[in-house]
């Protein structure tokens, strides 16, 4: 469905975002606070939300089922779900299926805003609606603050360690401009903005989430499959009350399940499975018709060799194909909806395993150009193909203006053994 307003941009390049239209101070900020069992820092957030330079139209509070429930200053709108475990992707969902604004601001109870927050995290928002902008997350020793204080005057004075590794990413990427399908390791759900159409458009949280953590990254994630854009700012800074997780004691078992929790959903390198067979596919690929004996074979197995999650896509008409293939898992007869890269061969290839990943991963679609020509086939960004598709402007998913060299056409000569005995290239 086509955004109701705003426009976008090529690749992730929200720095081209067009100045904000006409009537973009008219639309309404929904701030949705998620709490569990922590009524002093709920009550210093919703006192810094008071401060905004930019008011919320209406504010949320969201509670994952507290023993008591929190008190609310009126027109502050609570919501509760049942203490049913860690429930935060739920009570996300909860909070904002409670809003009427068209931009959204979610916050943690104990992650409080500085004034200029609400109108940083929304800002980009209301010109590009596909995108998710995470803000800065600061730490501080808050315990003992009075809860009306100024955060952005005490926060300093009781400043914790920022997590390095994240700062780290931000300059990187220069504050996720040059994000990558990667890159949903940087998305925070405790500072983060988007419009209310895009949060609907993705179904919001996976709700299955019952344990911490993990929530965030597979909601960035579903957001730049689905053609999003992601951003930090750096000027949307919230103090977060207490050290981060990753610098605070955790037990094995929880870290082991968070883990398994996003892999098992998220198939990108570095966040997902290498092996198994478990989770969603990152890749499918289509073998042209004409595709037979040896070389769909070798073709096929070289392929799932260098990249074990890998999707072959047969319908079950093409039975002969089938029959060859055999009985993998791995041969779907449905596209799977969530995968990143499509691979359309029309010829066979043999190749080692790094020159097959060389030349998936050649294509990253971050300046628009979503197709590239391998010489066996053409790759296709499915990230940009959606979003393309969703404004109809094909223009969105451009060629790569140079082919890709890794991967050498099957020849006549070749035969299965050649390749099945490590003679063959």
């Amino acid at each position: 469905m086509r955004p109701p307003f705003g426009d976008t941009v090529p690749g992730n390049r929200w720095d081209l975002a067009a100045p904000p239209e006409p009537g973009t101070r008219d639309l309404r900020v929904s701030v949705v606070v998620t709490h569990y069992e922590q009524p002093d820092e709920l009550a210093r957030t919703l006192h810094a939300l008071g401060r905004q330079t930019r008011l919320p139209f209406e504010v949320v509070v969201s509670d994952d089922g507290s023993r008591v429930a929190p008190t609310v200053p009126d027109g502050v709108r609570l919501v509760r779900q049942e203490d049913d475990g860690f429930r935060a992707a739920a009570a996300r969902n909860l909070g904002v299926a409670a809003t009427t604004g068209e931009l959204l601001v979610l916050l943690d109870a104990d992650t409080t805003p500085e004034p200029g927050l609400v109108e940083a995290l929304v800002d980009l928002p209301s010109r590009l609606p596909e995108s998710l902008v995470v803000g800065r997350r600061r730490h501080a020793a808050l315990a003992g603050v009075p809860t009306d204080a100024a955060v952005e005057d005490a926060g300093p004075h009781h400043e914790l360690p920022e997590p390095a590794w994240l700062g780290d990413a931000y300059r990187r990427t220069q504050d996720l401009l040059h994000a990558d399908h990667t890159s949903h390791r940087y998305v925070i759900s405790a500072v983060l903005g988007c419009t209310r159409w895009w949060w609907d458009e993705l179904g919001g949280c996976d709700p299955s989430f019952t344990t911490y953590g993990g929530e965030d990254w597979e909601l960035a994630h579903r957001a730049w499959l689905a053609g999003g854009l992601l951003a930090h700012r750096r000027d949307a800074v919230a103090w977060h009350d207490g050290l981060d997780a990753g610098a605070r004691e955790r037990c094995d078992d929880a870290l082991l399940a968070e883990t398994s929790a996003v892999a098992d959903r998220v198939a990108a390198p570095g966040t997902g499975w290498r092996g198994l067979l478990r989770g969603p596919a990152d890749l499918v690929v289509t073998c042209a018709p004409h595709l037979r004996g040896a070389e769909l074979l070798a073709t096929v197995d070289s392929l799932l060799a260098a990249v074990p999650t890998a999707r072959i896509l047969l319908p079950r008409d093409r039975h002969e194909q089938r029959a060859l293939v055999g009985d993998d898992p791995r041969v779907v007869d449905t596209h799977p909806d969530v995968a990143r890269l499509r691979l359309d061969l029309r010829c066979g290839a043999l190749a080692r395993a790094a020159d097959w990943q060389a030349a998936l991963e050649g294509l990253q679609g971050l300046d628009g150009h979503g197709v590239r020509d391998l010489g066996v086939g053409t790759l296709t960004d499915l990230r940009l193909e959606r979003r393309a598709e969703r404004w109809g402007r094909p223009e969105l998913l451009s060629p790569h203006p140079s082919p890709d060299t890794h991967l050498t056409p099957w020849r006549p000569d070749l035969v299965l053994e050649a390749w099945l005995g490590g003679w063959a290239p």
